[in-house]
């Protein structure tokens, strides 16, 4: 992933990011493959270097981990695209900017651990309906009296340790004020999925001097 340096982003912006969108890929490259194993999963993040999560059994990622603990766990969100009109400078006709994608992205190197400990897996459970639903009841799946034996025996615990960080923030950084200022404008106006989210991130990184 290609990171300029107004595009880089720090360890708080991506770890905020991770917290707030705990769902990614998981890219499993195991050993002489053609090609990964990607599962795209929920995940609970403890906010620091480890990532929680379960998998069914018959998973085939089990066997690419086994070979190789090394994995890939990737995170994309606030994606939008940004037309030619926004990215237009002054004096230079609308339709002749040059449009562009807006998005923050965070790929983590890890090392995985897998577990079939029930105990591991109780806790595992725990934690991501912690992260998941924390405004909904839910079980404590750490109860001895918890209806989930059958279930545990289908599933594995996964815990990812994290190794290094690349975290990328592209929300015009490399723009002149007046640009940033039209694609601030643009968002509020067309308001589509994820330009909420896009405009906090420009606002907060690169903020116009008239917005």
């Amino acid at each position: 992933m290609l990171i300029r340096p107004h595009d880089a982003a720090d360890d708080e912006e991506w770890r905020n990011l991770l917290n707030r969108h705990p769902f990614g890929t998981l890219i499993a490259p195991g050993t002489n493959r053609d090609v990964p194993v990607v599962v795209p999963t929920h995940v609970h993040f403890d906010g620091a270097s480890t990532i929680r999560l379960h998998l069914a059994r018959p998973n085939p990622i089990w066997p690419a981990l086994r070979e190789n603990p090394r994995c890939l766990f990737v995170v994309v969100a606030a994606v939008t695209y940004v037309p030619t009109s926004w990215e237009a400078p002054p004096g230079t006709p609308p339709e002749w900017g040059i449009p562009t994608s807006h998005y923050a992205a965070v790929e983590l190197d890890c090392t995985a651990t897998i577990t079939d400990d029930p105990a591991d897996i109780r806790r595992y459970l725990t934690d991501q309906l912690a992260t998941m639903q924390p405004d909904e009841p839910y079980g404590d799946p750490r109860d001895p009296a918890a209806p989930y034996t059958s279930e545990l025996r289908q599933i594995r615990g996964l815990e990812l340790t994290i190794d290094q960080v690349r975290a990328k923030f592209k929300y015009d950084g490399g723009e002149p004020d007046d640009v940033r200022q039209h694609v601030a404008d643009g968002y509020r106006r067309r308001n589509a999925p994820g330009d909420r989210e896009a405009l906090d991130h420009l606002l907060r990184r690169h903020p116009p001097t008239t917005s």
